[in-house]
């Protein structure tokens, strides 16, 4: 029998908890080690190279996204399995696009989420059911109308990516200067093409922006979680 190997990155310990003792009740999944955000899941990946990531999306210091993006380069050979509760349809198509093998929602069951597991392992792309019927549909629409699949939106950078979370959490222009090692007036240029790209011209804005999109949690979801 095939061991598979998982990191989890999940920022709240309950839920990596109650993951990780989930995912030990079956001889062929083992938990090689548990990253607390995205950071720390890009070392892991680098140092125990798992044969899967469950990667949540909305993590403090790098968010899944990027984290993803950076994994898929530093370490190819593992797939990554995202599990949200953010699923919208540009949601799944940008983490696809980044690399990852499947999404999972957070509202299924532990059964659906072991079957992931697997099939990803498998080298299979496995997507929640709402997620695939509504990605069907989608793609039938677009054939129908001529039109190629895809969301046509401008993407952000990785860069840009990163100062928006940060702006969200609140950093000045300096602390994320200093936190990604670019001077401040770098960091003003790519806050002034997150706004230009997402037609947002104020801090609030960029920030509800995150929250939306999973970049980062509310502080409402951070208390009830």
């Amino acid at each position: 029998m095939k061991i598979i190997t998982v990191l989890i990155a999940e920022d709240h310990a309950v839920v990596r908890e109650g993951l990780k003792s989930l995912l030990e009740l079956t001889p062929d999944l083992k938990v090689v080690g548990e990253a607390s955000n995205g950071t720390q899941a890009v070392e892991l990946a680098a140092k125990l190279r798992p044969d899967i990531i469950l990667m949540d999306i909305a993590m403090p210091q790098l968010n899944g996204f990027e984290a993803t993006r950076q994994i898929r380069t530093s370490a190819p050979k593992t797939r990554i399995l995202i599990l949200s509760a953010h699923c919208d349809d540009e949601y799944v198509e940008h983490v696809s696009e980044l690399g990852a093998s499947g999404f999972v929602m957070k509202q299924s069951t532990g059964q659906v989420l072991m079957h992931a597991l697997r099939e990803v392992a498998a080298g299979r792309p496995f997507y929640s059911q709402p997620i695939q019927l509504r990605m069907a549909a989608s793609q039938r629409r677009a054939r129908e109308m001529g039109k190629p699949l895809g969301i046509a939106k401008r993407r952000l950078t990785s860069r840009e990516a990163e100062v928006l979370q940060l702006v969200a959490e609140g950093a000045a222009n300096k602390q994320i200067g200093v936190r990604l090692g670019i001077s401040i007036k770098t960091v003003e240029k790519h806050r002034q093409q997150l706004m230009d790209k997402l037609n947002i011209h104020d801090t609030a804005g960029l920030t509800r922006h995150a929250i939306a999109a999973g970049i980062i949690e509310s502080s409402s979801q951070m208390t009830t979680e």
